[in-house]
């Protein structure tokens, strides 16, 4: 009965504009983690920085500031978690209330169009903020980890085990931050799906602006030409 009830309330544009949506979602991803060495993404070239931080971690005795550092690395993935709780709420209360955002919607476009279309966008939206608020608490779980492998690691490099565990710690580190990266796209992604309620033109158009900004913080920014300094 859905598969029956979809085309008569969702446009082939709709459907096209949905499709170009995630697939720049998922390529953007899939880019930023695949990069090559000829042109790391600024992700990639964080993620030898943090090995870098765990392998003279070793070294200091007293790991008062790798432990702070850890501890605003979670209070971030937290933020972000219950920011899109919040967000979520909202979004189903308006899915709740569609004739409502018909309304409001309907200075935005001319056409007349079902409640359940509406819905259908915010369920969109909400989708996005759900798999955003699993990877946050997921990143957040992780650095929970990392901290635990770096409180079990031996003081001084010269210990045999303290590279294995430097190693360890900068893997869960690495996984932790690239889960929270990946939360970071679903919510870029899911405000750029608002754009939806104006039409699916504005929703393609938004999806490739959405995926250029992230292409140019990744790979064309002043920061990660910084990160790409060779120190003297």
């Amino acid at each position: 009965m859905f598969t029956l009830y979809m085309p008569s309330v969702l446009s082939v544009l709709d459907v096209v504009a949905v499709l170009v949506l995630l697939l720049l979602w998922i390529s953007i991803g899939w880019w930023v983690e695949h990069s090559g060495a000829k042109r790391p993404s600024t992700s990639s070239i964080m993620a030898g920085y943090r090995r870098q931080w765990m392998t003279q971690m070793t070294g200091r005795d007293v790991r008062i500031f790798d432990a702070q550092t850890i501890g605003t690395l979670r209070q971030s993935t937290a933020f972000f978690a219950s920011t899109c709780v919040i967000a979520i709420g909202g979004a189903l209360a308006l899915i709740g209330n569609a004739e409502q955002v018909a309304g409001v919607a309907a200075d935005l476009t001319e056409e007349t169009i079902p409640a359940i279309v509406w819905e259908l966008k915010l369920l969109v939206i909400v989708c996005f903020l759900t798999n955003a608020f699993l990877k946050f608490v997921w990143s957040n779980r992780l650095f929970g980890y990392c901290s635990v492998i770096m409180g079990a690691t031996p003081n001084g490099a010269a210990d045999p085990t303290a590279a294995s565990f430097a190693r360890k710690a900068a893997e869960l580190n690495i996984a932790a931050a690239r889960s929270f990266n990946r939360g970071l796209r679903a919510v870029y992604f899911g405000l750029t799906t608002v754009a939806w309620l104006a039409g699916p033109e504005f929703l393609i158009a938004a999806a490739i602006v959405t995926f250029l900004v992230i292409w140019r913080r990744e790979f064309a920014s002043q920061s990660r030409q910084v990160l790409l300094e060779t120190d003297s």
